[in-house]
């Protein structure tokens, strides 16, 4: 991953993490993320959404940061870049997916929880990690743990992080930024309750950003 690509997202602070299932939602979500001031999204591939909704969101913002998470094979990757999508996200470590990225020119940011993972990530060239999931697998506590041995390791902790913690997380040095779900929460984006959404997000940028 370039070193402009990082300063983004540190830069955002926070990375919505998205589920869209109705193609629909996808200009209209992005419209309500870029006005209320996080023009950012990865959106996940658990959907049949996910593709189109990436190429819409580009198509109506160039200019808007896109990855696609959840991305587990070459194929996923393929489809993700050739819909727009700057970078790529997965839960696992995957080498094979990894290499790929890389033959493909698109930055990668694998998920990892434990030190042989880390280093695994670090073999493969890789010192910006998703830490997944976060609460799950010790969250503050662990991230501490992991970053002391690991001096040029950075993380994106994902995964049940919220209003109450995500400023204990970002806190940490290098934390990067973190991914989350509570301003773009499904239920909100199926019910196409976009002025919700757009409080959530400025709520969201105004609690990072004090």
């Amino acid at each position: 991953m370039s070193q402009q690509l990082i300063e983004k997202l540190k830069g955002f602070k926070i990375i919505p993490v998205i589920q869209i299932n109705n193609v629909e939602q996808a200009v209209p979500l992005a419209k309500t993320l870029v006005e209320n001031g996080l023009p950012v999204a990865e959106v996940t591939f658990r959907t049949e959404a996910a593709e189109d909704a990436i190429r819409l969101m580009r198509e109506a913002y160039p200019s808007m940061c896109i990855g696609a998470g959840t991305v587990l094979n070459a194929d996923q990757v393929d489809r993700a870049k050739a819909a727009g999508a700057e970078f790529i996200v997965a839960p696992g470590l995957n080498p094979n997916t990894v290499r790929y990225c890389r033959e493909q020119g698109i930055a990668m940011v694998p998920g990892v929880n434990n030190p042989s993972q880390v280093e695994q990530g670090l073999e493969l060239g890789l010192t910006f990690l998703k830490f997944f999931p976060a609460e799950a697998s010790g969250g503050i506590n662990m991230i501490k743990s992991l970053l002391a041995p690991y001096v040029d390791v950075a993380f994106m902790p994902t995964g049940g992080i919220g209003k109450a913690n995500v400023n204990d997380y970002l806190a940490i040095d290098r934390v990067h930024c973190c991914g989350g779900t509570w301003m773009v929460a499904p239920a909100l984006i199926e019910a196409g309750d976009w002025d919700e959404i757009g409080r959530l997000v400025r709520e969201a940028v105004e609690l990072v950003n004090p």
